[in-house]
């Protein structure tokens, strides 16, 4: 039975080294390919011979990264197939612990051969434009040269100075409750007005411009996710406990330092991330206070509450920029033709070999995510669409990891066509803001119009009104401006829970609530004051990807700067942002933001001007 949208997928260059026919869900078929890895290093006699080594444990590890993708996107796909849960938890219980330690065992290897520091030294160098904001290049303008296997490197030896084997157990427990937390989560449904709807379907509601109804709603969801309240706590109890464990296991005081060693955080510290939390404080939180008070008073109301959050502060019907998931593809297709010859052929792509699952459905994991087929090199889109503004946000978002993926598919070593997540997320959020350039495919005056051959200028076609694109692009920007001081609440919740590893659930709900004071702007959650400590439950990285999520700060960052520079040159804004996401993970995080035009930097100096910049543009519209 498949449960995948898409079928076989060929792989993009025939293997080599692993076998076609192998059971990559079979243990005793995969450990011989590490056996002959760790045979084959001492017998490494070139740095040729180094490479094609390495180019075989890449395409290993391809193969079954891709074996892992495939159970992960079936299980999200239908959380309530015990086939697919079974299949997953297999790889997860069965195949992970195992792969772990022949992991260390290779990057051991590599770490200690002879001729690494050769590799190092004759590795093909690129060079390219200064780091902005990061020292001095050797000549005007330009880098020094990199060697090849620098950052790759680098990784390896953070990798081993990381491992313990007595860990690996400990993840697989991690692992399974990530997993209990989807299936939890994926689970809650309510019944609203005689039928049954998924607490997805339901944000529908909070747009409508009766605001009874969007009480109802918004109490009704709240009271679902309250009802599991006690249940999404254990799981992240159990979680501290464990990550404290693997923390101290590999010789860390706490888990907050080594979440940053094991997620490669070279280039910036914790101290850097509560400086971000107080230049979104100083800079960002006034504009959002202004927009909530701009709110407050279009609407008539004497306060804020969670409900009105959503809809259209001047009581217009909600946006509905499409009724059907294929209508939403057709029109975001739209956008790329009409943006770049390249990425439009790319989603049309993805189109074509059914890499797209995008409706919301009873029994499929929330939230939304792009995962890359790593040996067919080829980008898959998950979402959960029910018609709404956010939807095409979400849609543009996951398209622009993809395009991410698609453009550094000729990249032969595995770990190089992954970037860091600071910049994957700058090649989302800058599709974000360049899609919504070309917002009126989905909000034309009638269907003859849409997808009209227009510039990217905002002067609508004749007879398409420009009322709604602009309220779109409204609603993305005021959600841009919103998500720093989310992003700082977040962030600094996880620095305080795993700096306080020992800390009871009141403490902890106190903790949330200081942040959402500092944070949470000008809305009144009286009477509902323990919904509001538990509004961290609905976060899914806290649970499922600890200390992921400064990122989305640091890459909006870049993205303003991204769309700042597309509107003063298109061609080159869009020929920079290519390139950049061409390279991969190749290069450090910084100079994967100055090939983008971006400056690696998220402070006062750049978070202020790019503050004001929002403030302007919302002004306009």
């Amino acid at each position: 039975m498949n449960l995948l949208p898409f079928g076989k997928l060929p792989a993009y260059k025939p293997r080599k080294f692993v076998p076609p026919t192998i059971d990559l869900g079979d243990w005793p078929q995969i450990a011989p390919r590490f056996d002959q890895l760790e045979k084959r290093a001492p017998d490494c006699r070139t740095t040729a011979d180094l490479e094609r080594w390495l180019l075989d444990w890449s395409e290993l590890n391809a193969a079954l990264d891709e074996e892992s993708s495939r159970r992960y996107i079936a299980m999200t796909c239908h959380t309530d197939n015990p086939e697919a849960e079974k299949a997953y938890l297999h790889f997860v219980e069965k195949i992970e612990p195992q792969l772990k330690p022949r992991q260390f065992a290779l990057e051991k290897i590599y770490v200690a051969h002879a001729l690494r520091a050769e590799l190092l030294a004759v590795g093909t160098p690129v060079s390219g434009p200064a780091r902005a904001g990061h020292g001095k290049s050797d000549s005007p303008g330009r880098r020094p040269a990199l060697p090849r296997y620098a950052v790759f490197d680098r990784d390896m030896k953070n990798h081993v100075e990381l491992f313990r084997p007595e860990n690996v157990p400990l993840e697989t427990e991690e692992a399974k409750l990530c997993q209990q937390y989807q299936k939890l989560s994926g689970s809650l449904t309510v019944n609203f007005r005689g039928e049954e709807k998924t607490l997805v379907q339901m944000g529908r509601f909070l747009e409508e411009p009766d605001r009874a109804l969007r009480q109802a709603a918004w109490e009704l969801v709240t009271k679902r996710r309250l009802q599991e309240a006690e249940k999404f706590d254990d799981i992240l109890d159990e979680q501290i406990k464990l990550r404290q464990q693997i923390a101290h296991n590999a010789g860390f005081k706490n888990y907050r330092d080594y979440a940053f060693r094991r997620l490669g955080r070279f280039d910036y510290t914790p101290a850097d991330c509560e400086k971000f939390h107080d230049a979104v404080a100083q800079h960002v939180m006034p504009v959002l206070r202004e927009l909530q008070a701009e709110r407050r008073t279009q609407l008539n109301l004497d306060k804020l509450r969670p409900w009105d959050l959503a809809v259209d502060p001047q009581n217009r019907p909600p946006l509905r920029p499409f009724a059907r998931v294929e209508e939403m593809v057709l029109r975001t297709q739209r956008i790329f033709n009409r943006l770049d010859g390249g990425l439009s052929g790319g989603f049309q792509k993805m189109q074509e070999l059914r890499l797209l699952d995008l409706d919301n459905r009873k029994g499929k994991a929330p939230g939304g995510y792009q995962d890359t087929l790593n040996e067919a090199r080829l980008p898959f889109i998950f979402m959960n669409a029910v018609g709404l503004q956010r939807d095409v946000e979400t849609i543009l978002h996951e398209a622009g990891h993809a395009f991410h993926a698609l453009a550094a598919r000729d990249e032969d070593l595995r770990a190089y066509r992954h970037a860091p997540i600071e910049f994957c997320e700058v090649a989302s959020m800058s599709m974000e803001l360049l899609g919504n350039e070309f917002i009126e495919e989905f909000y034309p005056q009638n269907e003859n119009e849409a997808g009209s051959a227009r510039g990217a200028d905002r002067t609508p076609a004749r007879g398409v009104p420009a009322g709604d694109a602009n309220r779109a692009r409204r609603v993305h920007l005021e959600g841009v401006v919103g998500v720093f001081p989310w992003i700082a609440t977040v962030d600094a919740f996880q620095h305080w829970i795993y700096t306080h590893p020992n800390h009871t659930r009141d403490e902890r709900r106190q903790a949330w609530l200081a942040l959402m004071d500092r944070f949470g702007g000008g809305v009144d959650w009286s009477g509902y004051e323990f919904a509001r400590a538990n509004l961290w439950h609905r976060q899914l990285h806290i649970f499922l990807h600890p200390f992921y999520y400064i990122e989305y700060g640091i890459a909006q960052l870049g993205a303003l700067q991204v769309w700042a520079n597309f509107r003063r040159d298109k061609a080159k804004a869009l020929n920079d942002y290519k390139k950049a996401l061409a390279l991969g993970g190749s290069r450090p995080l910084p100079e994967l933001f100055s090939a983008a035009g971006c400056r690696f930097e998220f402070y006062e100096k750049t978070i202020q001007p790019l503050a004001k910049m929002l403030r302007e543009e919302l002004k306009k519209l």
